[in-house]
């Protein structure tokens, strides 16, 4: 396949994405065409994996947000807006990859590092929407992550063991589709899932203090939680 044909199919496939994101009721309309720019940027420095990997934590994402909603919305745990992302949650979650992936692109001589960190960005945001998403339902306790105190389940800097393991998993499964396309061994595998549990961590930390406080939003948040993912990534690897 030659590349004006590849970047043909993957210009379809976004356009395909964010119709069927829009008419699904995943993303508002302004967050579809945010994130099919940010996904291009992401193919044209990290391939098809790179792409690959933006829809895996957008599967994963949106499975975790959606299961069990019911019990959500009674508990007062349900996302706003009913769990419809909007562009800034993309931008949040996404442009720290999108950014490396315009890096990648335009100085190849960076992009095996560059795609490294785009993993580790992805592996942070998935831990983090699963450790969230599914913490709050399969959790049994729940603790505040600096005091190590018990705490309510929902609130910023909540943690739960639960929450947390299924969190790693995400990353795993992130570290797991980079290292089969890349390759690197199991070195890089556990590269991304500490990268992967340090962004969590600090997203936590965060949400129990500057969050709380109202200083910081949740996008802010989550940006940063991407950012020490992809720092981490490339510092180790």
């Amino acid at each position: 396949m030659t590349d004006s044909l590849r970047l043909s199919f993957v210009l379809l496939l976004l356009s395909l994405g964010m119709l069927y994101s829009v008419r699904r009721g995943k993303l508002t309309l302004t967050a579809a065409a945010t994130g099919g720019g940010l996904g291009l940027l992401i193919y044209l420095g990290g391939g098809l994996t790179g792409l690959g990997l933006l829809g895996l934590f957008f599967a994963l994402g949106t499975a975790a947000s959606g299961w069990r909603g019911a019990d959500k919305r009674r508990l007062g745990l349900a996302e706003e807006n009913q769990g419809r992302r909007t562009t800034g949650q993309v931008l949040a979650n996404a442009g720290v990859a999108a950014g490396l992936g315009l890096l990648a692109w335009r100085r190849p001589e960076l992009a095996p590092l560059a795609c490294l960190m785009l993993a580790g960005s992805f592996a942070a945001a998935t831990a983090d929407t699963l450790s969230s998403e599914l913490g709050n339902v399969y959790g049994r306790r729940y603790y505040n992550i600096l005091t190590g105190r018990p705490d309510t389940r929902g609130l910023n800097g909540v943690v739960s063991l639960e929450g947390t393991a299924l969190g790693l998993a995400g990353s795993a499964v992130v570290a797991a589709v980079y290292c089969l396309s890349f390759g690197g061994g199991g070195a890089i595998f556990g590269v991304l899932l500490l990268a992967g549990t340090a962004g969590n961590l600090l997203d936590s930390m965060l949400g129990a203090t500057l969050e709380r406080r109202g200083v910081l939003g949740n996008n802010a948040v989550n940006f940063l939680n991407t950012l020490a993912g992809a720092l981490v990534a490339g510092g180790l690897g």
